[in-house]
């Protein structure tokens, strides 16, 4: 639900040049995290406010185009002052996440931060944060923004930077406004951040049509090999660290796979294994149609979480441990 009228003047008071702002979100942030968090910043920028965008760790260059986004403090790299900002910081606008266990080295920081804490996002089941604005209906935090910029009567500041970031995010979040959580008032705002000057057919571009060779071999690979189970209803498909390097693995070059599994005519769920390139866990990508509750199956055997049509979780067993775990795990669900 938005913010109350009595929490929105009290933010709203918040929301002044004397005050450091910091906008944190959440660990291997993707289209909506950086689009909803530079967006975010730009319309600050518009009122006159300054504020810091702080990232755990590094994004896919297909989402640096957005303008300041090479601006954004990457906190592996620059840990001290990530670390200053946070805790110097009288606003905190954390965008994308549900719990400051999704941001990494961050987490600590930001429980212990002085700094008024408010929560946008649309995850299930979010913890405590001084305001919280939590809607699981809505289908990207971009578009969240674009409501809370509208609570704050601020629409006619939304100008062509700020049309962009939050174009990009809800484009990326409902993969490409196919996904079941688009809603009528998605392509509204769209149409609106359209009239604003968000040009569609650039940013498309600049974030899809920005391949790398590593990533079609990647994907050469994964496709030549698809596992089809539980009767044609559920996808599986995997990358090794060993392929990863071999194929020169660059950030975001797996972004999107899982959906080709899902793409496939009858199957209901797709599920992506793949080995972490530095640590030792296998990282796990769900998606689904219809009831299939992925945000629960995750939770519940994966250590994870998400939305009911798009979750992520961790293993630390081995790849095809975890493989056949999952199989073992999907035999059981009777809503496929």
């Amino acid at each position: 639900m938005m913010f109350t009228p009595a929490e929105l003047l009290e933010i709203n008071s918040l929301l002044t040049p004397e005050n450091k702002i910091v906008i944190l979100t959440h660990y291997n942030p993707d289209g909506d995290a950086i689009g909803s968090s530079l967006g975010l910043k730009h319309y600050l920028k518009a009122k006159g406010i300054f504020a810091e965008v702080v990232v755990p760790n590094d994004f896919p260059k297909f989402l640096k185009w957005m303008a300041e986004a090479k601006k954004a403090l990457i906190a592996e790299y620059k840990r001290k002052v990530a670390f200053d900002l946070i805790s110097e910081a009288d606003v905190i606008f954390c965008l994308d996440f549900n719990s400051p266990s999704r941001i990494g080295l961050l987490g600590d920081w930001l429980t212990n931060a002085k700094g008024k804490k408010i929560l946008i996002d649309h995850h299930q089941q979010p913890e405590q944060f001084d305001f919280v604005y939590s809607d699981t209906i809505i289908p990207a935090t971009c578009q969240m923004i674009y409501h809370f910029i509208e609570a704050l009567d601020d629409e006619g500041l939304v100008n062509k930077d700020i049309a962009e970031c939050l174009y990009t995010g809800i484009m990326t979040d409902t993969g490409g406004f196919r996904f079941r959580s688009t809603s009528a008032t998605t392509h509204r705002i769209i149409a609106n951040l359209i009239e604003k000057g968000a040009d569609p057919a650039m940013i498309t571009s600049n974030t899809w049509d920005t391949n790398t060779v590593s990533r079609l071999h990647l994907l050469a690979l994964i496709l030549g090999r698809i596992e089809v189970v539980k009767d044609g209803k559920v996808a599986v498909l995997y990358l090794t660290r060993e392929e990863l390097k071999e194929y020169g693995f660059q950030k975001g070059d797996t972004e999107g796979f899982v959906n080709y599994g899902l793409s496939i005519l009858g199957v209901k769920m797709a599920a992506f294994f793949m080995e972490d390139l530095y640590e030792d866990f296998i990282k796990i990508s769900f998606r689904s149609k219809d009831d299939m509750d992925v945000n629960q199956f995750s939770r519940k055997y994966f250590n994870g979480g998400g939305h009911i049509n798009a979750a992520g979780g961790k293993s630390y067993e081995t790849l095809q441990g975890t493989i056949e775990t999952f199989k073992t795990k999907i035999e059981g669900e009777d809503c496929l």
